[in-house]
């Protein structure tokens, strides 16, 4: 199927008044000059900060870009698997790591990189979810996010508390805050796909008790109901139960930012996508966010649930390979990196092993998320190792958050709905 996708011309993108996706290259000699690299990518990822590094790439390579827009959803995943089948992929497509990648087939239509000298500068944990036999097809777009606790420091300074190593510890914590009057543990189930992130970011600690928990789930050999480490992320959520906000049930996203970054809370189980944001809304709320780990119910073992951040993947029959390795060696230098987050922002570390965030980068993140990476003590979410999820997760956390429900039978519905995605794959559950 050809251009399945929308072409953004640049006739197209002016006629908008935005920033056109092409971008003429000085003259002089450059050693891309008059090459052009077709990429495909979402809305979400063609933003102001892909667009200053792909001007400098311009200026400093010759190389022009025309891109594609991905619709995103369903429709992009269809759309990019059709595009495979039928050998009409860009030169580079930016898409999801971890099992949606590997659905793709990528040995047959992306470039192997495995052995290039950029892919040396990729963590372990990413390499993990752009690999299939042992062979790396993806580099990192952006930086990582986490499923974790962002909290308000103020709060643990006044009451003397230590950021929690052990789940117990982390209940502890909320009682003390309970009884200071401040509210524990903000919770958004207004927006109910917010209340999946304290069982999805537990993944660390379902891992650290099972390595292979996500390998014999996709088999169906594992459960989260039989499963000691998986059945303790549904536990977690009844301890919970009295120390949120007052208006749980209905408060939204957006109001959980505003309550965070003012200190109306102290704890919120979230995406760290958030802390950007908050600071974005109320700057003076920097030095006074922080983040941590799903605490397990190990102390010398606590670590981060990471959401990888998409990848840029190599058509392996485009004619400008050559060219596209190039950009990607580009995109990794230091200054370019320091543009892309200093132009747009960073939800996490990043996936580049001895790259130091700039300072324009909160410390919540520079500093309290780093640590982890720095002590190899981050695992990826389970999305990104098993294609097995179920459709109705958000509505069975939130039954479990709000005690409509106990942990033993929110994990038993997890899996009876994880069973029917799993028997659609033909992945031979019983």
């Amino acid at each position: 199927m050809k251009k399945s996708a929308v072409a953004v011309s640049l006739a197209a993108v002016m006629a908008l008044g935005s920033v056109p996706a092409t971008v003429f290259a000085e003259e002089g000699a450059k050693p891309y000059e008059g090459v052009t690299l077709n990429m495909w990518m979402s809305v979400s990822e063609y933003q102001d900060g892909t667009k200053a590094v792909l001007e400098k790439a311009t200026e400093e390579l010759g190389m022009e870009f025309q891109v594609e827009i991905n619709p995103g959803g369903t429709e992009g995943d269809n759309i990019i698997k059709t595009r495979c089948a039928s050998g009409d992929l860009p030169d580079i497509t930016n898409y999801n790591s971890g099992s949606l990648f590997t659905a793709l087939n990528p040995k047959e239509h992306f470039l192997d990189i495995t052995d290039e000298e950029m892919t040396q500068k990729f963590d372990d944990t990413f390499i993990s979810c752009v690999s299939q036999d042992d062979r790396v097809y993806g580099a990192p777009f952006t930086t990582t996010q986490a499923g974790a606790v962002v909290y308000w420091k103020p709060d643990y300074e006044e009451l003397g508390l230590e950021v929690p190593k052990t789940w117990d510890e982390f209940v502890s914590n909320c009682q003390a805050l309970k009884d200071a009057g401040k509210t524990p543990v903000y919770l958004s189930g207004g927006d109910t796909w917010t209340t999946q992130v304290l069982f999805l970011g537990d993944n660390y600690n379902v891992l650290a008790k099972n390595p292979s928990f996500a390998d014999d789930f996709t088999a169906g050999t594992a459960k989260f109901a039989s499963d000691e480490g998986a059945l303790a992320s549904w536990d977690k959520y009844a301890d919970l139960v009295d120390f949120y906000n007052a208006d749980s049930t209905a408060a939204k996203y957006e109001d959980g930012l505003e309550a965070m970054a003012t200190g109306q809370a102290t704890h919120w189980f979230i995406l760290t996508q958030v802390v950007p944001l908050m600071i974005a809304a109320h700057p003076e709320a920097e030095e006074n966010i922080g983040v941590f780990a799903v605490p397990g119910d190990d102390a010398e073992n606590c670590g981060l649930t990471v959401w990888e951040p998409n990848a840029w993947y190599i058509n392996k029959d485009s004619a400008n390979t050559e060219a596209a390795l190039a950009f990607l060696d580009f995109w990794y230098q230091e200054e370019n990196m320091d543009l892309y987050i200093n132009t747009y922002g960073a939800n996490g570390p990043s996936c580049i092993k001895g790259y130091t965030l700039p300072d324009s980068v909160a410390p919540a993140i520079r500093e309290d998320m780093q640590a982890y990476f720095d002590e190899g003590k981050t695992a990826p979410a389970l999305e990104f190792l098993t294609p097995v999820k179920g459709s109705t997760c958000e509505q069975i956390t939130t039954s479990a958050a709000l005690g409509q429900i106990d942990g033993a039978t929110a994990a038993q519905m997890y899996d009876d709905d994880c069973k029917k995605s799993a028997v659609q794959q033909g992945l031979g559950w019983e």
